[in-house]
């Protein structure tokens, strides 16, 4: 074996020990003041080498533990990442691990996106699962110094991968914090929202994840990438004019368009039977990428939660914007205090030193959430709360949203509808719209707080709203549309938005007068109304009831503020246009596929379309 380079001067403590790789250079930055840091490739149990740094504070500090991350993107930010995002943990005392997923950068093997757990039966089998066991297994044996307790925690793919290490936890694993984790790659999060194709997301993902084993953007060679795909045509273009099959996470998009065994194996929820050690979800009201995963996640665990170790904290932040230096704003939109420093000081650091530190009580609701529009956190004994009363928003002649049913009258046609053209879509932000990974910023990050007055007029967007609130309304829980709808097509999609119209004059901010903002949003694939598995066309003409789970918020609608609902059909290109024709797999459409269709969104009283409201204040 080759000298090993020390982790701390020799009087400070000892020297890793073990069977390990050495690895030369400083791949992950250099150490920051006070941290050693060495590099080490540390065995799996097939003999892949998994790239890992490791940093060792140098001021006399008696044993710690280990906070260890998980990553596809590269630890070469790690440095940097101790003093910023990591900061409230830094200065509390921890040893931090950071590593290069099998395949990834300067670990060995062989990356797979989502890796799915493996088969148990199987005892050569490997996954993220037995990777992070495996590396823990190493840290707690050979970092010198360590406490014997491992916590983990990541955002996004990194709090998947601190899902998959609970599943089959290794027993030196105290506490972990998946947040912004994906549950379901199907259902609710980067790729398909209820069936539909998230394009623009699934395609430059894919391919940055994809092209190397670093990370490569696409390169689009027009500046408005809503051009640019809608140039593209059918999605069997994609291949046939730019990836030539070499993208594996492409290529199981076209193989498997409905939710199958490939989809479901890979979802986290079914093997989550257990709390074996305590969680924090995390999540953002205005995540981009990830809202349904940590939500999910909670929401399953909870059901097995019999020892009160499953927690939940939902704040005002986009896809990890509780890692910025203060998250008081997103986008336009002031939260009036930083929400994001409050949860590290107040929330993270204290609970991973109350598991894995014995340090401190354990102050930690079931959940808490921070309530736009009033500002504040909240803190719950259940969620969603107990407390909150369905009330039903009904869609009404001239449109208007009331709260008191339809009532048809006589002649009254009792439906608003408009034309859903593929060949113009409705752009689901401001454009032009610059590839999502931009240097510099593509302002993908903030387009759901985006004003959604760019949208309100089209004639392809049916809108509906309230008179000016005279009092409070608070909702605070899971929120549900109800459309009955009818397609002139044979398949069809259905959006729908709930938003909070700011009064037309604020003396406060005056640029925020007549603001749209988006407080909750979804998207369903009319061909999945009776299963995910097996899509069927539509009736031509005939009133279907959709279901549209608008997911779960804690938001307060002010006195003067008016309650929106918009629907539309296309939302584009983050979802691939529907061809409103009724065809067995999306991804091989062709441009002749593409066509018109006469969408009725209905408001008798026999198909009163609704959005479902739990109000917390009922009146």
């Amino acid at each position: 074996m080759r000298l090993m380079r020390r982790l701390l001067p020799l009087a400070a403590c000892a020297v890793l020990s073990a069977p390990y790789r050495l690895l030369g250079g400083q791949e992950a930055g250099e150490a920051p003041a006070g941290f050693a840091k060495t590099e080490v490739e540390i065995p799996m149990r097939d003999g892949v080498h998994l790239h890992t740094a490791i940093y060792i504070p140098t001021a006399p500090h008696g044993e710690l533990p280990i906070l260890f991350v998980r990553t596809p993107y590269g630890i070469i930010g790690a440095a940097g990442a101790l003093r910023s995002s990591y900061l409230e943990l830094e200065a509390d005392g921890y040893i931090f691990a950071f590593q290069d997923i099998r395949g990834r950068y300067k670990s060995e093997g062989q990356f797979v996106m989502m890796r799915p757990p493996r088969d148990r039966k199987d005892a050569h089998a490997i996954d993220e699962s037995t990777d992070a066991y495996d590396t823990i297994d190493w840290l707690v044996k050979h970092v010198p110094t360590n406490n014997g307790r491992v916590g983990m925690l990541g955002i996004s793919y990194p709090g998947w991968l601190t899902v998959m290490a609970m599943l089959d936890p290794h027993p030196a694993l105290k506490a972990v914090s998946p947040q912004a984790s994906p549950a379901d790659m199907y259902l609710g999060d980067d790729f398909h929202h209820n069936g539909a194709f998230r394009l623009s997301y699934g395609l430059e993902y894919a391919t940055r994840m994809e092209t190397n084993k670093e990370q490569a953007a696409f390169a689009f060679d027009q500046s408005d990438t809503y051009e640019w795909y809608l140039k593209l045509g059918g999605l069997a273009n994609v291949n046939s004019r730019y990836l030539h099959g070499a993208i594996p996470t492409w290529n199981d998009f076209v193989a498997h368009p409905n939710y199958d065994g490939f989809w479901q194996r890979q979802a986290a929820t079914p093997y989550m039977d257990r709390v074996s050690i305590p969680t924090l979800s995390v999540a953002g009201w205005w995540d981009q990428e990830d809202f349904y995963g940590p939500v999910t996640i909670y929401e399953a665990l909870e059901r097995h939660d019999t020892d009160h170790h499953n927690y939940l904290v939902v704040g005002p932040w986009n896809h990890g914007g509780w890692s910025a230096p203060e998250g008081q704003k997103l986008g336009a939109i002031d939260f009036g205090s930083p929400a994001a420093l409050y949860f590290r000081q107040h929330v993270l650091a204290p609970w991973f030193a109350y598991w894995l530190k014995d340090k401190g009580t354990l102050d930690e609701a079931e959940a808490e959430t921070f309530e736009g529009g009033a500002n504040t956190w909240r803190r719950w004994d259940s969620w969603p709360p107990r407390s909150s009363v369905p009330r039903k928003l009904y869609t009404r002649a001239g449109h208007r949203l009331s709260f008191d049913a339809p009532v048809t009258a006589p002649g009254d046609s009792a439906f608003d509808a408009y034309v859903s053209d593929p060949a113009n879509p409705v752009p689901y932000r401001h454009r032009p719209i610059p590839p999502t990974y931009q240097p510099g910023g593509s302002g993908w990050p903030t387009w759901l707080v985006e004003d959604q007055r760019f949208a309100d007029g089209r004639p392809d967007v049916l809108t509906w709203e309230t008179e000016p609130l005279t009092h409070d309304v608070v909702v605070a829980g899971d929120i549900v549309a109800h459309l009955f709808a009818s397609t002139s097509g044979t398949d069809s999609d259905w959006i729908v938005k709930l938003i909070d119209v700011y009064p037309d004059h604020d003396d406060a901010d005056p640029s925020m007068g007549g603001f749209e903002l988006m407080v909750s949003n979804e998207v369903f694939r009319g061909r999945y109304r009776e299963g995910f598995t097996q899509p069927t066309p539509a009736v031509p003409n005939h009133v279907d009831e959709y279901t549209i789970d608008l997911h779960t918020q804690d938001y307060r609608f002010r006195p003067g503020h008016r309650i929106m609902v918009q629907v539309q059909s296309t939302w584009f290109p983050i979802i691939d246009r529907n061809p409103q024709k009724f065809v067995p797999n999306i991804f091989e459409a062709t441009d002749a596929d593409f066509q018109r269709a006469r969408q009725r969104i209905f408001r008798s009283a026999a198909s009163p379309s609704y959005v479902e409201l739990p109000v917390e204040n009922d009146h």
